[in-house]
């Protein structure tokens, strides 16, 4: 049987969206060993869901024995991507940037090559190292110069930014600052690829327009620019349900890769409840199981599936070892047992039991749900429960006689619970 090309392998697994050369990008990935990169911009101190499919993306193309950059954005942080935002971020100060960095760069490294590895390490990079001493005036003359405000505008992170209320000058900058990222890796590192999500696209395009400027000026049909060597940019698709909504919102909020943010058995459960549409594409991201084998698996046991799945990306994310737990805390739980060991915990103060807690309120408190009002709604249709206890009076008041030892088992519907721990 012939061997599947990197390429194919890609796009057979959904990684392959847009790119600026496509057969060209096959060609090399194919048939040439290239340096490539991501950019990770700092805008909080853990990775989330998303970030994880371009280091999938990131790891094949590594695997295949290309190299790899993870630049970190010590500048660009500070000034903030308006791309897929309603609003202007909140601006961070130095200090938040770099601890978020040194957070970012551990977590990323359990995904790709270690830095040690002596026959492909991955290489970490901070856009602070060349902008830090650059003089705005010269920035601008020297790059600002080969950008055309109109076409910036057009570009989807801009427009719908300019649909919505507005765009400060201070965003304006960042397309300008990541495309001289891909210009600087190339001359440091002969960086010719850069990949990240569809919603780089635009910026990704900037960064092969501007070096294609920079060595030919403004006419990108000089006769000579095949001489040259070129750079490319690759995107892969946001994380999509089959309904189009995107994935890693909870109710909760987003779905972090720290287990500080999100626990594993909450990592696990959300993967555990995906609509079964779902399932193959999420195997086909965050797993190397063949593809084939993926769908023998769907089509014999469609719950046995799942099960694998949210096991194997939950592994991936916190170990063998924690995934196991999320799955034997699962399995007691669904058998009737409390499954304290391993619960999601919380802590309240044990003196607000002193008057008792309305069930409602102890839901809220407890990140259960958002609001009083939706757990109402829940107490009502019988979707929650204090450890085996349904309780469908909303005006039901928790007390010290719920508690089992120092805690309560609060469960809603059969899939969802969370260990609450008062002191």
């Amino acid at each position: 049987m012939k061997k599947t090309s990197l390429f194919q392998e890609l796009q057979s697994r959904n990684f392959v969206y847009q790119g600026t050369d496509l057969d060209s990008i096959q060609n090399i990935l194919n048939n040439n060993k290239i340096t490539f990169y991501v950019g990770v911009d700092p805008t909080a101190d853990s990775l989330h869901i998303g970030h994880l499919v371009a280091l999938m993306l990131f790891k094949k193309l590594q695997q295949a024995g290309h190299i790899g950059i993870l630049l970190f954005g010590g500048a660009t942080g500070l000034i903030g991507d308006p791309s897929g935002k309603q609003e202007m971020r909140q601006l961070l100060t130095d200090t938040q940037v770099k601890y978020n960095i040194t957070n970012l760069i551990n977590s990323a490294k359990g995904f790709v090559n270690p830095t040690c590895n002596h026959d492909n390490p991955t290489i970490i990079a901070n856009n602070a190292d060349w902008f830090d001493g650059t003089k705005f005036i010269d920035f601008m003359r020297d790059i600002g110069t080969h950008f055309n405000v109109n076409k910036m505008l057009a570009a989807d992170a801009y427009a719908n930014r300019l649909n919505n209320g507005g765009l400060t000058f201070l965003e304006m900058s960042y397309m300008l600052m990541q495309s001289y990222d891909f210009v600087q890796l190339n001359k440091l590192h002969n960086c010719t690829l850069q990949i990240g999500g569809s919603d780089q696209w635009g910026n990704i395009v900037a960064g092969t327009r501007l070096y294609r400027k920079l060595k030919f000026g403004n006419d990108e049909h000089n006769d000579k620019k095949d001489e040259l060597q070129n750079i490319y940019g690759l995107t892969c698709p946001l994380l999509l349900t089959k309904t189009g909504k995107k994935m890693g919102k909870t109710e909760k909020g987003t779905l972090w890769l720290d287990a500080n943010k999100t626990t594993p058995y909450d990592f696990y459960q959300y993967f555990y409840n995906v609509d079964d549409a779902d399932i193959e594409t999420l195997f086909n991201t965050f797993t190397d199981i063949p593809t084939h084998t993926i769908q023998d698996l769907i089509q014999t046991d469609i719950i046995s599936a799942k099960k694998k799945m949210a096991f194997e990306i939950t592994a991936l994310v916190h170990g063998k070892d924690k995934a196991q737990e999320c799955v034997d805390t699962a399995q007691s739980l669904f058998a009737g047992g409390n499954a304290d060991t391993n619960a999601p915990t919380i802590q309240l103060q044990l003196s607000q039991l002193k008057d008792g807690i309305n069930i409602a309120q102890l839901c809220v408190l407890s990140t259960q749900v958002k609001s009083t009002s939706q757990a109402r709604q829940l107490i009502q249709s019988g979707a929650i429960a204090l450890g085996q206890n349904k309780i469908i009076d909303i005006t039901y008041t928790v007390t010290t006689k719920d508690l089992t030892d120092n805690h309560i088992i609060l469960k809603k519907g059969k899939k969802n619970y969370i260990k609450v721990i008062f002191k």
